[in-house]
């Protein structure tokens, strides 16, 4: 089973119902909008400052930069993990900034997330792993016993389902990554440095795998710093610098910072 059979039968998240696009709090179709974004912390220059940025519906887009340029503020404003010094977030039509602390668990639900460092449960098999993202949500467990193993055959682990975390490759912790990330079949998914840890052969692996959801009509953003994959795969690219978006293009490449 493909990526884009599985979004046409829909994981089951518990509800009975299909998942329908939301509208942005401004009423268009974004389902990304940042308004003059900036945060602050204590201490430095602010980490963003007046940023602004809009992504559609399907869109994949890299976010590039220099360490310390305001990427993982970025990420993080998006999850509710932050809130902005000034300025207007929405995301699946979630007002970010005014989001009651109540309703942040069922807002992040709508947000698949994967991360450099895998953040496997360690104690526990595959299987396990991927089902922990459907228990949270309490899907009905003859349900997850469907999911769990449609979206391990998509990412190419199907027969390693049993496997703990420590007797994977890295490039299999990152795809048990992925699959927990989807498997509530969420209309974004957010990825932090996603191949950081990954040799080139695994790496690519997973931007393929990225590739194929984001064809399904997942919005993907990924945050990198691997240059080959930015230059070769020709998506959207917005390059941030000391807070700032210096560039964004459609088809875009890595440009040097210096």
């Amino acid at each position: 089973m493909n990526i884009k059979q599985v979004g046409e039968r829909e994981l089951s998240t518990g509800s009975g119902k299909k998942r329908t696009a939301k509208k942005s709090v401004n009423g268009s179709s974004d389902m990304i909008t940042l308004r003059n974004v900036s945060k602050s912390y204590s201490t430095g220059a602010p980490a963003l400052n007046g940023v602004s940025l809009n992504v559609k519906k399907g869109e994949f887009v890299f976010i590039v930069g220099d360490s310390g340029s305001g990427k993982s503020t970025l990420i993080k404003l998006l999850l509710r993990e932050l809130t902005p010094t000034d300025g207007e977030i929405s995301v699946n039509g979630y007002d970010v900034v005014r989001l009651k602390r109540r309703k942040i668990p069922k807002f992040r639900r709508n947000i698949g997330v994967v991360f450099q460092d895998f953040r496997l449960l360690k104690d526990r098999n595959v299987y396990e792993n991927v089902a922990f993202a459907q228990r949270i949500i309490q899907v009905p467990t003859r349900e997850i016993r469907r999911n769990v193993p449609a979206i391990l055959s998509v990412v190419g682990l199907a027969g390693k389902y049993k496997a703990k975390p420590k007797q994977l490759s890295g490039g299999e912790q990152q795809r048990v990554a992925l699959a927990r990330a989807l498997v509530n079949n969420p209309p974004i998914l957010l990825c932090d440095e996603p191949t950081g840890n990954l040799d080139p052969k695994n790496s690519w692996e997973i931007m393929r795998l990225l590739d194929e959801i984001n064809k399904s009509g997942t919005t993907i953003l990924v945050v990198t710093h691997n240059r080959e994959i930015v230059n070769a795969m020709q998506k959207r690219v917005v390059t941030v610098k000391k807070g700032i978006i210096v560039s964004d293009e459609e088809k875009g490449g890595y440009i040097d910072e210096d």
